[in-house]
C-alpha cells in the first residue's frame, strides 16, 4: 500500500564475525562432524517423556500451592509462575514441532498436538509448518516472523510500549480474536482444528470446576497465557533474532546469549536459550545443545566479542536510549 514503509532489518547485525577454525566435532561453518553428528542428533525420548511429565507436575504444584495456601502473596507469585509453565509447555511444543521429542514420530506429533500444543492454544502442526519457513530462511522472503524481529534497535520508550501492551493483555487478547475468527475459516482443516483446541480448553475449565475452584482456570492458566507469557514471549524472541538480517551465516541471523540459570528457570526453560546451536543444526535435541554450543565456542565459531554476557546486557543493546 501507499505509504507504507518497509521493516528495517540488520540494525543489530554484527559488522563482522570471528574466522572460525575447523577441529574434530565442528566444521569451519559451525557444522558437526558426521561422528558428533550422529551422536548429538540422538533423542532422548525416556528422558524428554520425564521432562513431559514433570512439567505437568510443576504446573499442578503451582496450582495446588496457591489454593492451599490462600495467601496473596502466594497467588502472585503463582500467576507470575505460570507464565513460565506457559513457556516450559511453548519449549516442549517448539522440540515436537522439531519432531525431536520422541523417536517415534506418533507419540511425539500426539503428544506435541494434544498435551503440549492444545493446552495452550497453539496448533502445533499450523507452528511447524510456520517455523520450518523460519528456519530454512531467517528473514528471508518467507520468514513469518518479521514483524517480531525487525526494527531494532528501539529507543527505551517503544520497547516500553511494546512491553506494556504485552503486560496488560492487549497483545494477547488482539491475538485470541484473531485466532478465533478461524471458526468461520472457509478451511475446514482450520475449523476442525480450533475446536479441538477449544475442547481441550473446556475440558480444562470443567476439571477446574469440578475440582471446586472453577476461577484457577481463567486466573491461573488463561490469565497468564495472555500477559505474563506474552511479555517472556517477546523478550525471549527479540533476544534470539532482533535486528538481525538474511545470511547464510548464522552468525548474522541469530543473537548468542550466555544461560544464566534465572533467565534458564523463568524464561528459557528446556534450554531453549541456546538458539545459536540451534540454528546452526536444528536437528539436535535441546538436551544436546551446551554440548554443540561449547563445541561451537572452541571452534571459535563464536567468541566472547560475539555473544552477549547476558539478556539484560542484549535487552539494553536493543533499546539503547
Amino acid at each position: 500500500m501507499a505509504g507504507e514503509t518497509s521493516p528495517r532489518i540488520g540494525g543489530m547485525a554484527p559488522a563482522q564475525v570471528p574466522s572460525a577454525d575447523a577441529t574434530v566435532h565442528v566444521r569451519d561453518d559451525g557444522r558437526l562432524a558426521p561422528a558428533d553428528r550422529g551422536r548429538l542428533r540422538r533423542i532422548p525420548s525416556r528422558r524428554n517423556a520425564l521432562s513431559v511429565v514433570s512439567t505437568y507436575a510443576q504446573t499442578l504444584g503451582i496450582i495446588v500451592a496457591a489454593v492451599r495456601i490462600d495467601n496473596p502473596f502466594v497467588w502472585v507469585a503463582a500467576f507470575l509462575l505460570m507464565g513460565r509453565a506457559h513457556a516450559q509447555f511453548a519449549s516442549l511444543m517448539h522440540e515436537a514441532a522439531h519432531r525431536l521429542l520422541f523417536s517415534h514420530r506418533g507419540a511425539n506429533d500426539w503428544v506435541g498436538r494434544w498435551l503440549l500444543g492444545y493446552p495452550q492454544l497453539t496448533s502445533t502442526q499450523a507452528y511447524r509448518r510456520v517455523h520450518m519457513a523460519h528456519h530454512r530462511r531467517e528473514f528471508g522472503p518467507d520468514e513469518p516472523d518479521v514483524p517480531l524481529y525487525a526494527n531494532y534497535p528501539v529507543t527505551r520508550a517503544s520497547l516500553r510500549r511494546k512491553l506494556v501492551r504485552d503486560a496488560t493483555g492487549r497483545t494477547g487478547w488482539r491475538l485470541l480474536r484473531g485466532q478465533m475468527r478461524n471458526l468461520r475459516s472457509p478451511d475446514p482443516r482450520v475449523r476442525s482444528t480450533l475446536v479441538e483446541m477449544l475442547c481441550v480448553q473446556v475440558v480444562l475449565a470443567a476439571a477446574s470446576w469440578l475440582l471446586g475452584h472453577p476461577f484457577v482456570y481463567p486466573l491461573l492458566w488463561v490469565l497468564p497465557y495472555l500477559t505474563v507469557w506474552r511479555v517472556i514471549n517477546r523478550l525471549r524472541s527479540i533476544a534470539e533474532h532482533g535486528g538481525m538480517r538474511e545470511d547464510d551465516d548464522r552468525r548474522f541471523t541469530t543473537h548468542s546469549v550466555t544461560q544464566h540459570p534465572v533467565a534458564m528457570f523463568f524464561m528459557v526453560p528446556y534450554k531453549i536459550g541456546y538458539h545459536m546451536a540451534h540454528h546452526v543444526d536444528a536437528g539436535v535435541p535441546f538436551r544436546n545443545l551446551p554440548e554443540y554450543h561449547r563445541l561451537l565456542h572452541s571452534a571459535n565459531y563464536l567468541d566472547d566479542q560475539l555473544e552477549y554476557p547476558s539478556y539484560r546486557a542484549l535487552w539494553h543493546a536493543l533499546a539503547p536510549a
